[in-house]
């Protein structure tokens, strides 16, 4: 998984809606066009343009069109390596709009009932990121270093054998569908946050169907709902990339009124914000340590694992709700 941004499940104003059955395994919306072949099909859209190895490329009104022929197993969060590997990186398709309103395209002609499409995308993806990645993954193993990346938030989560944690931008909720599988230990309470209504939404749907409910709140991560130190702990991952300074400085400020006992951010460390993937910013390790600087009653860790962290602990954690 490279990709850190959902799909909003909202129909107007030209949102991506997640959830509308792809008719005739056939997506559409204003600026492209998913099609699955099979075997009955057509080969590919009548004005071919270019084929790579998983795709046959087209136009159609201005559009771009993407036939594809991926095989059930194949439907899991790694499309958005292919994605970005034959269309983006070619120059074939181009913006993070585009990326995610592809990425839902072929979600969604995976099936013809949405719900089961998103259902077979979340249990593929699962499964992938529960196999045994290499430590010594590059970062372009995609979903292999995501992986690793969960481990390691899973990690600084059971060190402390934190009973509750949100999750803030939490995207498509891995880690904490992950947390409900016992990966960090017996974890009571996990709750997602994201700014994105369809993306709570789809997750709070799915994961009835995985048996593994989470709560899930739909807010500004610089603006939660949520008490006074009345979680353990709270993680940031993969987010500060996509909001300007100022909107992360809120944000982890809004963390730590939230956290009871520790805050873990973590960043890709590029050499340019990717805006394939939405990236607005650049963050480096003098980034994060210059983050924990002026914290009152809190010391901060900084360290290098598939990106860079930030583990924020309290000197003196409370115990109240």
């Amino acid at each position: 998984m490279t990709t850190s941004t959902a799909p909003s499940a909202a129909p107007a104003a030209g949102r991506i809606d997640a959830l509308r059955p792809a008719a005739g395994y056939r997506y559409e919306d204003r600026d492209i066009v998913v099609l699955r072949r099979r075997p009955a099909g057509p080969a590919g859209p009548e004005r071919c343009i270019g084929r790579t190895p998983h795709f046959t490329l087209g136009r159609d009104d201005g559009r771009l069109v993407v036939v594809h022929d991926l095989a059930a197993a194949d439907v899991h969060n790694g499309i958005g390596d292919l994605l970005v590997d034959e269309l983006f990186t070619p120059g074939w398709a181009v913006g993070a709009d585009t990326f995610e309103r592809l990425f839902t395209g072929l979600v969604l002609t995976s099936h013809h009932d949405p719900l089961a499409a998103w259902e077979l995308f979340y249990r593929n993806s699962l499964h992938r990121l529960d196999q045994d990645a290499s430590p010594d993954a590059g970062e372009s193993a995609g979903v292999g270093v995501f992986s690793q990346i969960y481990r390691r938030a899973e990690q600084l989560i059971s060190a402390i054998a934190a009973g509750s944690v949100l999750d803030v931008g939490t995207c498509f909720g891995f880690l904490p569908l992950r947390l409900r599988s016992g990966s960090a230990g017996p974890v009571q309470t996990v709750i997602a946050s994201d700014v994105q209504a369809g993306t709570t939404h789809l997750l709070d749907q799915v994961s009835r169907r995985l048996a593994r409910q989470v709560r899930t709140l739909t807010c500004d991560a610089a603006r939660i709902p949520l008490g006074d130190e009345c979680v353990d702990v709270v993680t940031v991952l993969h987010l500060l990339e996509h909001v300007d300074a100022a909107h992360g400085g809120r944000i982890i400020d809004e963390a730590l009124r939230i956290a009871r006992r520790r805050v873990v951010i973590a960043v890709p460390l590029e050499d340019g914000p990717e805006s394939t993937y939405g990236h607005v910013r650049q963050i480096t390790t003098g980034d994060l340590r210059a983050m924990a600087v002026g914290r009152p009653g809190w010391i901060g860790a900084v360290s290098e694992f598939h990106g860079g962290w930030l583990v924020l602990d309290r000197i003196a954690p409370v115990n109240r709700c």
